[in-house]
Parts: structure tokens; sequence; C-alpha cells
């Protein structure tokens, strides 16, 4: 009955696990989960108060397609100041989040049999939305010494005569890797006179934590001119579930088929998502994003430190997001059957890094309480002593 199509995918390993975890939970057991790639803070008062106002006076119909001219004109406004970059609202789509915003693009530029290059670890989703859309990931292997980012000379030895996109992941899910402006630069060089397109994920952008954010598209004209910039609120506005993504380019030709795929689909967003997607564009949230940021780093700083002295663990400490990305190579390089052990006898959730490409790795999220990270952690650490004895 069902298509080869839907047979291509697996299912994300992320939502497995967390799954399990909720599971689990509800039984009554006291499973600790570092799984969710989502942040524990409740969304701004101003965007909520916000979107309680807007109901009031009869949000609620529907918008245009690729969003509501008030919406698209705060993310050309946000791209401006935060980026500096200059996009018209026609060059703007509102998606149903950044996962629908890549599903879009890759199902319109994508043919059978077209490559996409794709550096590990990576998030779940990039090979499995690629297999659906007819494509082949390229999968490049990075590595701690360069916090798993792809380097210029890797994506030379990668490219082909089918090489059709490129996607880069800064800040990175599972890593927290931050590309600088130097190795944006450098990537572009390699990129000049290709027709290859670059899919730049920036939905962590705010969440940095040494140097200052670059986008991608920002670093030279080539690049501003072949670079798909997608980005959303699910983590940098605590707006998980409102499900608020977009993408930019001015690549007309693309926008428009965008736009067509989307009218025959979800046709525009929630238009109540949008009204509160605008205080949050604006910077009217920023003090809870500062609050929240700082946060993160106090656990993140912890958590590494407290990780590095487990025997057989180690973790490069990000520069960005809200993970862990945790050698468990010296304890058990099957990164599933870590995780899974680790869930049913150290009551720990956590995430396979073979499901982000890279086995003997697991992710943990520190978007939780400074309390249940180092409880978890400690939970680990006793696992990992006790582990095949």
């Amino acid at each position: 009955m069902l298509s080869k199509r839907i047979g291509v995918l697996s299912e994300s390993l992320t939502i497995a696990i967390s799954s399990k975890a909720k599971e689990m939970k509800a039984n009554g057991i006291d499973v600790i989960s570092f799984s969710a790639g989502e942040p524990d803070f409740d969304t701004p008062k101003v965007i909520k108060d916000t979107v309680i106002k807007a109901l009031d006076a009869g949000c609620g119909k529907y918008t245009p397609v690729p969003g509501a001219a008030d919406t698209l004109k705060a993310i050309a406004v946000k791209l401006k100041r935060d980026n500096n970059l200059e996009y018209k609202t026609s060059q703007i789509v509102t998606n149903v989040g950044a996962k629908h915003s890549l599903f879009n693009i890759f199902q319109c530029i994508i043919d059978d049999g077209d490559e996409v290059i794709i550096p590990s670890p990576y998030w779940v989703s990039y090979p499995e939305i690629v297999k659906f859309s007819g494509g082949n990931p390229v999968i490049v292997e990075t590595s701690e010494e360069n916090k798993f980012k792809i380097t210029a000379l890797q994506l030379k030895n990668a490219i082909t005569p089918r090489t059709k996109a490129i996607v880069l992941n800064s800040p990175s899910n599972p890593c927290g890797g931050v590309y600088s402006k130097d190795e944006l630069l450098a990537i572009g060089e390699v990129l000049k006179g290709t027709n290859i397109v670059v899919l730049s994920d920036e939905i962590y952008e705010k969440l940095t934590y040494n140097d200052q954010f670059v986008a991608t598209a920002s670093v030279s004209d080539d690049m501003f001119k072949r670079t798909i910039t997608i980005n959303g609120l699910s983590k940098c506005g605590a707006m998980p579930g409102w499900r608020f993504g977009y993408m930019a380019s001015v690549m007309d030709e693309l926008n428009a088929a965008v736009k067509k795929l989307q009218s025959q689909s979800t046709s525009n967003i929630s238009s109540i998502v949008q009204a509160g997607a605008i205080p949050a564009l604006l910077g009217e949230a920023d003090a809870d994003i500062a609050y929240m940021k700082s946060k993160f780093m106090e656990r993140r700083d912890w958590a590494v430190e407290a990780i590095n002295n487990i025997k057989g663990l180690s973790v490069v400490k990000p520069d960005g997001a809200f993970y862990l990305f945790v050698s468990c190579k010296d304890v058990e390089p099957n990164s599933v059957k870590f995780c899974q052990e680790l869930l049913e006898k150290g009551l720990v959730a956590t995430v396979p890094g073979v499901g982000f490409g890279m086995d003997g790795y697991f992710r943990i999220s520190f978007a939780c309480d400074l309390e249940s990270i180092k409880k978890g952690i400690a939970r680990i650490a006793e696992f990992v002593e006790n582990y095949k004895k």
C-alpha cells in the first residue's frame, strides 16, 4: 500500500529516544532526559501578550502563502539589523519551522541522483530529507580537532559534477560548532565558479558563547547570491511548539517554486503564530534571550568539566547551541547500545551519535535545569564506572 518513497525515511532517533523516556516517566520511573532539543524556558511574556491582543483583535484569518506583510517586514528588519543581510520581503517565505523550510527547498532543487554535501556529525533530518527528495547525501566526516566543522579542503575534495548543494549548520546540532568569518570565506572560495547552493541553517544563531555569530550569506557577494538563509524561533525564541521558521534568498526562481509548493501543502503558516513572531523578530524579547543564553553558558561550563572528569568519556567544549557531543569510544563504540543501556540501567536519556552520522559518540542536551544536569551526569559517571563489570 505504501509508496517506495516513504520507505527511504528512517525514524528520527532523537524523537524515538525522547518518546521512550517520556513513556518511562509516565510509568513512574525517575528518568532524567537529556534528549530533547528544545529550551526549558517559557516563551517570553511579550510574545504571549502580543498573541492575546492579536486574538482579541480578530487575528486568525488566512494570510498570503509566504506570510503576512508585517511578518515578512519584521523578518527583513531582523536580517538587516542582526546579520547585515538585505532582502526584499518578496525574497522571504515563512514556514512551519525550519525543518519545513529545508523540506520545501530540497523538494524544489533536487532531482534524482543529485548530491548534497553534509558534514557529519549532522542534524538527523538533513540526509533523510535529501533522500526523500531523490538526492544522495554525501557525508563528509569532520574531526574534534576542528570542532567538527568541514574545512575548505574537505569540501573541495567532496565536490563532483553531481553536487547540487552543501548544508552548513552554525551553530551546529549536535556539537555546537560555530563557523568563523575566515572559515566561511575559505568555503566561499572553493565554491566560486560553481552553481552549488549553500543551505545555511542558523536556527541557533543567538546562542553563541565566544565569538560573534557570522551569517554565511554576509561574508561575500558571491556567498550572498548562492546562500539560502534558514532560521526560526524554536530555539532562540523559546518557541519550539509554535513552529515558526523562515527562509530567505535572492534566488527568485527558487522563491517562486517554494511558494508554489507551499500553496499546495500548508498554504500560509498560522496567522496567530506570525503575530507572536513579530516582537521576537524585532528584538522585544532580547532581554529574555540574553538571560536564557547566560544560563545555557553556566550549564555548559559545568557539564563540560564534569564529563571530562569521567574516565572513558570526553567532550569538546561547544561554542554555541545547547548540546554536548560526547565521545564514548573508549567505553562502548556502539553508540546505540551505549545509549539504550544508559537509559535502561542508568535512567538517563541521551541520543546515539550514529543518528548524527558519527558512531562512538552520544548527544546530551543541556536545555534543562542545572540540578537535573548534575544529577544526570552523576548517573552517567556511575553507569560508565560499572559498565561491563
